[in-house]
């Protein structure tokens, strides 16, 4: 009797050890800065056993734990993929309790997070048919962990997301959507986005699942992170092409995007503007229902009220967009003070891309008609324009835009009061533009003739040194044509 109980005792310590080890190696894998010294210490080898221990809380705290240390680690996940262990997991997975399940969901996403090779793994191994079967668990929390590891193989590629649609998890992820925890909505919604992000066709499965419908109802929610990720989700859809964004627009989005650009989240903000911007720029038709819904005045207050320059970027684009359709809908940008607002901010802003998204719908708006380009013209950019080109830190990107803007805007621009600054500092590229633009209007107008003298203009031109055959010397021949000898001689 008393050699049984010692034998049973022994069990149990060492059981006890098991499982105070395992325990132990995940809190410690918890904090990143253990990780390498447990990697040293071979702590895979000690694991790998405990993974099929006959001991259920050992064997989940032990799945648990490789996850913990794959989320940390690239090069563990690896490891952990040669060693075959996910293939030996999914052996009766369907038959496992809910613990086992979310484990092992969890040990999923964190390999799948790394990489395209890694994720292509999980699927290639059979993940993708537990993934599928655990989007239709009764328990939340499987449903959750099921739906996270979609959202992580799916970002990857449009050939990992066409993997995950063609399992059927779409119509699953859409049901998710519906059920009552937050959270899982929040994640649904994200998994739709990493899968609708990558090409028109896998947007259209979203739509065709009746996604849009679901969706439109969440972007009433009071819940912060659903209400930004729906806001993102709708985006990632309507990007692609007119018919989705139609799609998106018939699900009555507004006028509530637009009030949502005066949300106090900044992330809220951001993404209904990010949404405007995706919706308004494929067409005229798209572009004037965005104005009529009030989307003029909300992208203003936006702009004018956002601080960060990358939170205002998508507002400042859809405002470019929206005025580069029709000349009607520039004009009503104007009145409202827009080219005003776009000029300041082009002053008083450091941020190199933004400076371009300033320039390049500056342009939008001045290429209309020489009133269009008057409003322009009158806030006295053109010189801040100049500025930036020549400033050797600024972007490629930045430079290309300057040059567009110039070239939209410069042939309808009459204000020759306006060009005049422009003379003595541009580089040739752009004086060419400016020149040729002159030796087309003065010509045939006597006013700004007289402008261009009494400002300084036909001064300057003579001072520029040019070649002889050169097409500024030409242009500059062409403007000198139009007065008489003794004025040229004078200035």
């Amino acid at each position: 009797m008393a050699a049984n109980r010692g034998v049973s005792q022994a069990f149990t310590e060492y059981q006890a050890a098991r499982l105070r080890f395992v325990q132990t190696i995940s809190d410690l894998s918890s904090r990143s800065h253990n990780i390498e010294s447990l990697e040293k210490a071979g702590i895979l080898d000690l694991l790998e056993p405990l993974l099929f221990d006959v001991l259920p809380s050992i064997q989940q705290t032990a799945i648990a734990t490789l996850g913990k240390l794959t989320n940390h680690e690239e090069k563990l996940a690896y490891a952990v993929v040669k060693r075959d262990i996910i293939p030996k997991l999914l052996e009766n997975f369907e038959k496992q309790n809910k613990f086992y399940k979310k484990s092992t969901l969890y040990l999923f996403r964190t390999i799948s997070k790394h990489s395209e090779d890694l994720a292509n793994f999980v699927i290639d191994t059979g993940g993708v048919s537990a993934i599928f079967d655990c989007l239709s668990d009764l328990d939340f929390g499987v449903k959750e962990n099921a739906v996270w590891a979609v959202g992580y193989i799916a970002r990857h590629s449009e050939d990992l997301a066409l993997k995950i649609v063609a399992a059927g998890v779409v119509p699953l992820l859409v049901l998710c959507l519906q059920e009552s925890d937050n959270n899982l909505k929040h994640l649904s919604a994200s998994a739709l986005y990493d899968i609708s992000k990558h090409t028109p066709e896998l947007a259209q499965v979203v739509v065709d699942n009746d996604g849009i419908i679901i969706l439109a109802k969440l972007l009433m929610s009071e819940e912060i992170k659903l209400k930004r990720q729906v806001l993102l989700t709708f985006g990632s859809i309507a990007k692609h092409s007119t018919n989705l964004a139609e799609s998106v627009v018939e699900a009555d989005i507004f006028p509530e995007c637009l009030l949502l650009m005066g949300h106090p989240d900044d992330a809220i903000r951001k993404n209904a503007a990010i949404l405007t911007r995706e919706i308004s720029k494929h067409t005229l038709e798209l572009a004037q229902l965005v104005a009529n819904a009030g989307g003029i005045a909300a992208l203003m207050e936006f702009i004018s009220t956002t601080f960060k320059s990358s939170t205002k970027l998508p507002g400042i684009m859809a405002l470019g967009y929206i005025a580069g359709r029709s000349d009607q809908i520039a004009i009503a940008i104007i009145g409202s003070q827009g080219v005003v607002l776009l000029s300041k901010l082009l002053m008083q802003e450091i941020d190199d891309s933004t400076q371009a998204i300033i320039v390049w719908a500056l342009g939008q708006l001045g290429k209309h008609s020489p009133e269009h380009a008057q409003a322009v013209a009158v806030t006295n950019i053109f010189p801040r324009f100049i500025q930036l080109y020549m400033d050797p830190k600024s972007s490629q990107d930045l430079k290309t835009k300057i040059i567009s803007s110039f070239k939209n805007v410069l042939p309808k621009c009459s204000a020759v009061d306006a060009l005049e600054p422009l003379l003595g500092d541009s580089p040739p590229e752009i004086l060419s533009d400016i020149l040729q633009h002159l030796s087309e209007i003065l010509p045939s107008d006597p006013k700004s003739r007289r402008s261009f003298v009494t400002t300084g203009g036909l001064k300057k031109i003579q001072q520029l040194q040019t070649e002889p055959e050169s097409k500024l010397n030409e242009f500059i021949s062409t403007i000198n044509s139009c007065y008489p000898e003794e004025i040229i001689r004078y200035v």
